[in-house]
């Protein structure tokens, strides 16, 4: 017979619904370690049965080395800006970017992998999808070494930067750091510089500038010089080093960075936004 104490029991040790424990436990006839295992078992069915709902609410983590050469960014998403500030769900996020930066796995799938305890990382989210009903999701894993990695969480937590810098020279360049992460949450830019720039990104744009100047009627013989000086100015608005700082428009971001400390230089950066 299932009391209600070994009900309270099972919710005690799962934090699962009264209900959900008290059906979990008579059809594992009363066996606790199968109970919870069928409560798993219903958080990735409710994960299976919310596959179509969009998770475009949650929050970013961000867990970044003491010697700040080394940083993990994790994006978990969720359906509601509710469940996001749940801190069942902070916690969670805590712990995946916790497993991320000490097991260092190769890629998203890989973590997904990890053990946190004695769950992976799928088991863990199974298991709260089983709790709220929502749909949760790890929606981005990034990892980044470098001479100094500096992140940046923009206001709700709902888009995070990290910046890799070069050129440090043993400086303490963390607020140069938060300023070019604040640029590249504003301002978006597609590459560190056109060098960085995907070819098909800039084939579009010339194929874009090339209609363009046609439409106007320019010369055949100038679409390709015209072309190109739109490219250019693409570079100038897209790219991080080339546009002009937020905070001090006078200047460009790698004029910005030069000022602070000579031969400072971002070597790369990675932008996630959730929603």
């Amino acid at each position: 017979m299932i009391t209600a104490q070994d009900v309270n029991k099972l919710r005690t040790m799962t934090g699962a619904g009264m209900m959900d424990c008290k059906k979990a436990l008579t059809e594992s006839n009363g066996d606790f370690e199968k109970a919870i295992e069928i409560l798993r078992k219903k958080g990735q069915k409710v994960s299976a049965s919310r596959s179509d709902k969009d998770a475009k609410e949650g929050s970013v983590f961000i867990k970044i080395a003491d010697d700040k050469k080394e940083g993990v960014l994790i994006a978990l998403n969720c359906e509601t800006d509710f469940v996001a500030k749940n801190e069942e769900f902070q916690s969670l996020g805590k712990l995946i970017a916790e497993t991320a930066f000490t097991k260092k796995p190769a890629s998203k799938e890989a973590l997904l992998n990890e053990k946190a305890g004695n769950l992976t990382i799928a088991e863990k989210i199974s298991e709260l999808v089983g709790k709220i009903g929502e749909k949760l999701e790890v929606s981005s894993f990034i990892h980044m070494t470098g001479e100094a990695i500096v992140p940046y969480i923009h206001a709700g937590s709902k888009l995070g930067v990290l910046v890799s810098l070069k050129g440090v020279n043993g400086k303490d360049v963390t607020e140069a750091g938060k300023d070019v992460g604040m640029q590249i949450a504003a301002m978006n830019p597609v590459a560190v510089d056109e060098t960085a720039v995907d070819k098909t990104v800039i084939e579009k744009e010339l194929e874009i500038a090339k209609a363009q100047i046609i439409a106007e009627g320019k010369p055949a013989n100038m679409v390709e010089k015209i072309a190109q000086g739109k490219l250019q100015k693409f570079f100038k608005d897209n790219t991080l080093v080339h546009q002009a700082f937020v905070k001090d428009n006078s200047k460009t971001v790698a004029q910005y960075l030069d000022s602070f400390s000579k031969g400072l230089a971002v070597a790369e950066f990675k932008r996630v936004s959730i929603g």
